[in-house]
């Protein structure tokens, strides 16, 4: 063993033979100097771009939450004897959710907002589920993102923060005008969850007796697939993971009408909402065990 050596072997480090009771004598750094007003600075921007962070996570949540329930809402109507009023009722739960939007809208305001996309990315993902859903229903389209963009146009009175002088009382208050676009990512994200949802809505209209609604959500996921393949790879992650997805969905859906065409005569209409989620396991294992 050399000297340089400690007693386990190990090679001793020059800082080991400094006392650690001990500081290095040096002079405090001022407060009032340029270096730590600067640092100040930059610590208070970091704060506050935490603090809008942490806003925004909590309004995506907010509208995660409320989109759902629209969801859960609108998957009623296949039961429901009056289908406009749940169409209605939605219509309520959604402007609910563009208000959240709104105040998305305005914490955004002045901002990249490719900064804090990842805050926001869940909650409008879910809402363009939601609006693309209601749209199906009512149209058996599929709404543009044009269209969705233009529903998140917002006109709100200046409440006197936008200008240093507020309007008096006998002078017209003035409009803010504040707007949210949807990203095209956040857009096929949510589109791709709508084929779930029309797979269930398919699934539950079938046990009620509906037999064209299988066939219409059927036409619709086709081209939904078609638009979606020619993406394939070239476009982001996320798209490419959920086209396996829905490539699912569409073959629960061409099962379920292959037993209609095939063997609806034969099932009772009340019994093939049992008949095609027997098939829907089925088809779940042996895609688990593939």
């Amino acid at each position: 063993m050399s000297g340089k050596e400690g007693p386990g072997g190990f090679r001793k480090r020059k800082h080991d033979n400094f006392p650690h009771n001990q500081r290095r004598e040096g002079k405090d750094v001022s407060s009032s100097s340029p270096v730590m007003l600067a640092f100040k600075s930059f610590q208070q921007e970091l704060d506050a771009r935490h603090d809008k962070y942490e806003r925004l996570v909590k309004l995506s949540r907010d509208i995660t939450v409320e989109s759902k329930r629209t969801i859960f809402l609108l998957h009623r109507i296949t039961s429901a004897p009056d289908m406009e009023e749940i169409l209605t009722e939605s219509e309520m739960k959604l402007d609910g959710v563009r208000q959240k939007i709104l105040q998305v809208a305005q914490e955004l305001s002045g901002e990249d907002m490719h900064q804090f996309h990842r805050a926001v990315t869940t909650g409008l993902q879910e809402y363009v589920e939601a609006v693309s859903f209601q749209h199906f229903i009512k149209t058996r389209s599929l709404i543009s993102v044009e269209e969705i963009n233009k529903q998140l146009t917002f006109t709100t009175e200046d409440s006197g923060k936008e200008s240093k002088t507020p309007p008096s009382d006998g002078q017209d208050k003035q409009l803010v005008t504040w707007r949210l676009k949807i990203t095209p990512v956040d857009y096929l994200l949510g589109v791709a969850d709508l084929t779930g949802e029309l797979m269930r809505m398919c699934i539950n209209s079938v046990g009620n007796g509906d037999i064209d609604t299988p066939f219409e959500v059927s036409q619709f996921l086709r081209q939904v697939y078609d638009g979606f393949s020619f993406i394939g790879n070239t476009g982001p992650y996320e798209v490419s993971k959920k086209l396996y997805t829905l490539k699912q969905s569409l073959a629960k859906v061409e099962n379920a009408c292959y037993a209609l065409k095939v063997r609806g005569s034969e099932i009772p209409k009340h019994m093939l909402a049992d008949v095609f989620s027997v098939k829907t396991e089925m088809i779940d294992q042996e895609e688990s065990i593939s």
